[in-house]
């Protein structure tokens, strides 16, 4: 009812809006974009005429749109054309275009974003872009870009960190999302919540800061470098560290960001969404061959004739396109799958095969996801049935969405 008719939840079913984990993608994507393309009625802006060069995408988009107003931006038609090259922009052109921008928006050159290590694929702004000297406002442009293209439709080939989607969302970050962006320094602070500290390490509330080999000290907390840390406060160092590693040390870049990404997309609306389904409205749902996963697929504890193995992938074929993409997105960490196939899967030492390991224990036992330190493995009980099983890889999707319970 509510997918066939999204006005439904700006009326009595609002209530559901509020409460994201409830609606199904599908229906918030709809209530969404219906929210977000209603305008008042006169309202006209001027179409987008721009002109670019090819190896210049970036910068001649910058320089014309900079000087345009959010709500141009938003409402105005786009007209793209190439220097030097033919044809009338019917929608091709300027989806190329939007093509060639989420490209050179990574480009190193520019300094704006790195590639996290878990998986080399998804980015995180960069601490030192201001190396750039036009860099905050460079990122104000990348939000505008990225809140155009959701506002006309265009999936872009740009995917981030589960941190920075949660920035553009408005959510606090945890310890668990500096998995995927630093990981042996993740591993390093798992290690010293899992064990003493007396006589093994000397802390302070204070982080060396390197930059371009210029090492700063700087505290976490107020003469944070003459306070040591211990086993009674070690939690509040991870949690202070984390912070600054995920938010205080990129903040005047993400605030730059959200400043242009606002401009264009309300910040009250996106909040209905996920950061994994954020990651789905940007880039879309991939196309998900579930045999080219089986062919790449390892087996520890499982031979492939064993019937969970033989249910699993049952249930993977019986899912729709967004189920697969929740649960790609669950199993690796990214709905993205690389472009070489299942086979280029990566983790943080490079290649890394999907495996799929036999867990023991009660049969209610949730399917597993380790998407980082062990990277692309996925534990499955000892179910009894093909619905038992199917039932636990929704009930893990559905508990996805507010943040996986990774093992």
């Amino acid at each position: 009812m509510v997918r066939n008719n999204p006005a439904l939840m700006s009326g009595s079913f609002s209530l559901l809006v509020q409460n994201p984990r409830i609606l199904e993608f599908d229906n918030k994507r709809s209530f969404f974009m219906q929210r977000l393309r209603a305008r008042k009625r006169g309202e006209t802006y001027p179409t987008l005429h721009v002109n670019v060069r090819r190896s210049h995408v970036f910068a001649d988009s910058f320089q014309y749109l900079q000087r345009k107003s959010g709500d141009e931006i938003k409402y105005g038609k786009l007209s793209v054309k190439f220097h030097g090259e033919e044809g009338v922009d019917a929608g091709g052109v300027a989806r190329e275009w939007f093509q060639v921008l989420a490209q050179q928006m990574f480009n190193p050159n520019y300094a704006l974003f790195q590639p996290c290590d878990a998986d080399r694929l998804t980015y995180q702004p960069n601490r030192a872009s201001y190396v750039n000297e036009h860099h905050l406002d460079f990122f104000k442009f990348v939000g505008r870009i990225i809140g155009k293209a959701i506002y006309d439709g265009r999936l872009l080939d740009a995917y981030f960190t589960r941190s920075f989607y949660k920035h553009m969302l408005g959510r606090q970050v945890d310890f668990k999302d500096l998995e995927s962006v630093d990981l042996s320094y993740y591993n390093s602070l798992v290690w010293m919540l899992e064990n003493s500290l007396e006589g093994v390490l000397e802390l302070t509330f204070s982080i060396e800061d390197d930059e371009f080999g210029v090492v700063n000290i700087i505290d976490l907390i107020p003469n944070g470098r003459n306070i040591p840390v211990t086993d009674q406060n070690k939690k509040e160092y991870v949690k202070l560290v984390t912070e600054f590693r995920l938010t205080t040390a990129i903040e005047r870049q993400i605030q730059c960001f959200l400043e242009g990404f606002h401009e264009i997309i309300p910040k009250d609306l996106v909040k209905i969404f996920s950061e994994n389904e954020l990651e789905l409205l940007i880039s879309g749902l991939p196309d998900i061959d579930v045999d080219a996963w089986k062919n790449q697929t390892d087996y520890h504890g499982f031979t492939p004739s064993d019937p969970v193995i033989g249910w699993f992938w049952r249930v993977l074929r019986s899912f729709d396109s967004t189920q697969k993409a929740s649960f790609l997105q669950f199993a690796t960490g990214s709905s993205r799958v690389p472009l070489e196939g299942f086979g280029a899967l990566q983790g943080s030492q490079g290649t890394q095969r999907f495996n799929i390991h036999k867990a023991y224990g009660a049969e209610d036992r949730l399917p597993a996801a380790h998407t980082c330190c062990i990277v692309n493995q996925l534990d499955l009980g000892p179910y009894s049935s093909y619905e038992a099983l199917r039932r636990q890889i929704l009930t893990a999707i559905h508990e996805g969405n507010t943040g996986f319970g990774f093992a």
